[in-house]
């Protein structure tokens, strides 16, 4: 059985003089004022020749130039955002597999095996013992993602984390862990975290990805155990040491 959560964290850094969250940063706070100032006077001096228009954009105006000074932004709050920090956002999906522990952890320990049962992902080239190049491919082609990532924590049979070197176009980071039951299946808990850029928009951008990443997420789960359970019962002599699998299909990260 598998199971997949996602949870949006973010951290708590002060109020303005009203009791309200400061979501905004410094230097978006300064893009905001200038824009609300420049708008004003726009409506302003078209107030006569177009007053609906000019009494909308003065109303707007206002609003940057509020946001601006307060600090506070209503719709950043709605979508998440409570803190001038960029938003983490977490990916949790915990399944079981009809194998041994050591044989799930060394199958996912050659990276570039991954692109064998995740969907989205096109490829993994392995650079080094630990030093590894990602190209994700975004829902219906629309565009690829590329990043360089290294592995922080590998204890052999238990445990993999990774994480995005740093420039990466997306921060993220991943720990995949395993667990041998009493029946000899192996519990895999994957979680997987990303950082959107910085500011609401990027917060925005995050909130609006968030079901895609999750379905991916979901379908890559499928996938990986359908992989391995199906590689079992068709080809038993099949080994996870030597890398020996053959299939189609391709995840997250």
């Amino acid at each position: 059985m598998a199971t997949t959560a996602l949870q949006q964290t973010t951290m708590y850094h002060g109020t303005n003089q009203d009791g309200e969250e400061i979501n905004i940063n410094w230097p978006e706070r300064y893009v905001s004022i200038a824009a609300g100032v420049k708008l004003a006077f726009s409506g302003l001096t078209h107030i006569f020749k177009s007053p609906f228009t000019s009494i909308l954009k003065m109303g707007a105006a206002g609003y940057l130039v509020n946001r601006g000074i307060t600090g506070h932004c209503d719709l950043y709050s709605k979508i998440g955002k409570h803190t001038t920090e960029p938003v983490n956002v977490n990916i949790r999906s915990s399944f079981t597999i009809n194998k041994p522990r050591h044989e799930v952890y060394a199958f996912w320990r050659k990276l570039d095996n991954l692109p064998l049962f995740m969907n989205h992902l096109e490829s993994v080239e392995v650079l080094d013992s630990k030093r590894s190049h990602w190209v994700l491919k975004l829902p219906t082609g629309v565009a690829k993602v590329s990043w360089d990532a290294e592995i922080v924590n590998d204890e052999p049979g238990e445990v993999i984390g990774w994480s995005s070197l740093p420039g990466s176009v997306i921060d993220n980071a991943g720990k995949v862990t395993f667990k041998e039951n009493e029946n000899g299946q192996t519990l895999i808990d994957i979680v997987i975290t990303y950082r959107p850029p910085a500011g609401g928009v990027g917060t925005g951008i995050a909130s609006a990805l968030n079901p895609v990443f999750k379905k991916m997420v979901d379908e890559d789960v499928r996938n990986f155990k359908q992989y391995m359970d199906v590689d079992t019962e068709n080809n038993p002599s099949t080994s996870a040491e030597n890398g020996g699998y053959s299939a189609a299909g391709s995840a997250v990260l």
